[in-house]
């Protein structure tokens, strides 16, 4: 059985040689993770050699369109997905507003939605506003023992009113990878569309988003290892449907609808580098060959293998302990290495007194107030978070368990 190379994965990140992070280990991944060395070195050079406005006849604009169309092409190829039907945006959160916009214009008094208390707030504030305008908000609550989602509750809430189901892929605090697919068949027989936040899933292997079966799916390239651009999947029957939300001349353009304030170009093209990166961890660990799909999904199996085994002491570790509340699963199984704990006191300052000990971890609400609330965590307390990925080491785990030790 093949496993990951991590000393091959951490030659691929400067950080990691980077004299003033050295003793530092980092657990707060889940907020934004470290720059591969190949996306960094597209941005250079588009920087260097392509800052111009790109697509005019001209080499250098010439390039450096074309380089912002291989970004969106490739990184269709490895998600599956037709490279029309996938656009870039200056965030994930500005996207779904974007999207939450033309799905104003299109739904009608006395329509549904249906969202969670699991979301980050950008994947379900934006929806809650349609209530402004008549449509009805329904709320798929978690379990407030386990913080998951129960499909039978899903079940009570559909009806042919429901128009749009909007859940996680993975939540930013619970650390549980939902069942995209059941859910989207669920809602699809309910005759309701589907929109799939991905943010806190993608950093540990970008999916098959065609096999999930979902409408819209979206996350973020910086918790993927590149630029802070979002990225987003509408299929293209849903996107005819809803009404443009770009220049009126851009309206025929699948990838430019619901992009009325492009980001930065650099960025866009840099995002290839996310590719060259996957790429070169499976040429390094399977050799060549395969379509990007394929080598997307080889290296995703590689990333949750070492994920999984580095994340088991650490919920050994939190499992064993009577005064921390561990927020979801405590087996890696169905989970990711985003790991909560409830402390009964500020998630913050039990971050910082990790500072002390070389641990670069996060405490607070991370916007999933709404979470907090429906497991019964003081908002204000929010919760310690400890997320790592693929290229954390063994090493590193050690370290943070004794920090935890001497700190809790």
């Amino acid at each position: 059985m093949i496993t990951l190379d991590v000393d091959f994965v951490r030659a691929q990140f400067p950080a990691f040689d980077e004299p003033s992070l050295q003793g530092q280990a980092f657990f707060e991944n889940a907020g934004g993770s470290y720059t591969s060395k190949f996306v960094i070195d597209r941005l250079h050079r588009y920087y260097t050699q392509r800052k111009v406005q790109p697509y005019a006849p001209y080499e250098a604009s010439r390039v450096a369109g074309e380089e912002m169309d291989v970004a969106r092409m490739r990184l269709a190829g490895v998600l599956n997905l037709p490279a029309d039907d996938l656009s870039f945006g200056p965030s994930t959160t500005q996207n779904t507003y974007v999207l939450a916009q033309a799905f104003r214009q299109i739904l009608s008094e006395g329509d549904a939605v249906i969202v969670t208390n699991q979301d980050h707030e950008a994947n379900t504030g934006p929806w809650r506003r349609l209530a402004d305008n008549g449509i009805e908000v329904r709320e798929w609550q978690v379990d407030r023992d386990t913080g998951s989602l129960d499909l039978a509750d899903l079940a009570n809430l559909l009806d042919d009113r429901v128009k749009l189901v909007v859940f996680p892929h993975v939540s930013n605090i619970v650390g549980q990878i939902n069942p995209v697919a059941k859910i989207c068949a669920l809602a699809k027989a309910a005759g309701a569309v589907t929109c799939v936040d991905g943010v806190s899933l993608a950093p540990h292997g970008l999916p098959d988003i065609k096999a999930l079966g979902a409408d819209i799916y979206l996350f973020s390239a910086y918790k993927t290892y590149g630029p802070h651009l979002g990225i987003m999947y509408v299929n293209s029957e849903l996107s005819a449907r809803l009404p443009n939300q770009a220049h009126y001349f851009n309206a025929g353009s699948a990838y430019k609808r619901f992009t009325p304030a492009g980001p930065d170009h650099a960025q866009i093209a840099a995002s290839a580098g996310m590719v060259d990166y996957i790429e070169a961890i499976h040429h390094h660990h399977f050799g060549s060959g395969g379509s990007l799909a394929e080598k997307g999904r080889a290296v995703a199996v590689l990333q949750a293998g070492h994920e999984a085994v580095l994340m088991a002491p650490l919920l050994e570790y939190l499992r064993s302990r009577n005064d921390v509340r561990l927020i979801g699963s405590d087996m890696t199984q169905g989970r990711v290495p985003t790991v909560a704990v409830g402390l009964g006191k500020a998630g913050e300052a039990v971050a910082q007194d990790l500072s002390k000990y070389g641990i670069m971890a996060g405490g607070g609400d991370f916007y999933a107030v709404r979470l907090l609330e429906g497991l019964g965590i003081d908002p204000a307390h929010g919760v310690l978070r400890l997320s790592f990925v693929h290229y954390t080491s063994s090493e590193e785990v050690e370290k943070l368990l004794k920090a935890l030790d001497r700190t809790l």
